[in-house]
């Protein structure tokens, strides 16, 4: 069997939308949903609904 260049850019053309496949099926599994979540509200952890003593307004 011989092996060309063409055949190898579609062999990783194939590999990458498959691994892309797998990033997206796992990005939207609902048992990865809650994490997701926490991670969402990370950047707003922190802050207050009304600005603290020192802070610039």
């Amino acid at each position: 069997m011989d092996l060309d260049l063409n055949s190898l850019r579609a062999g990783v053309t194939v590999l990458s939308f498959l691994a892309f496949c797998g990033v997206v099926a796992w990005a939207l599994a609902r048992r990865n949903q809650a994490a997701f979540d926490e991670a969402a509200r990370l950047p707003f952890a922190g802050e207050s609904a009304s600005p603290s003593e020192g802070e610039p307004r």
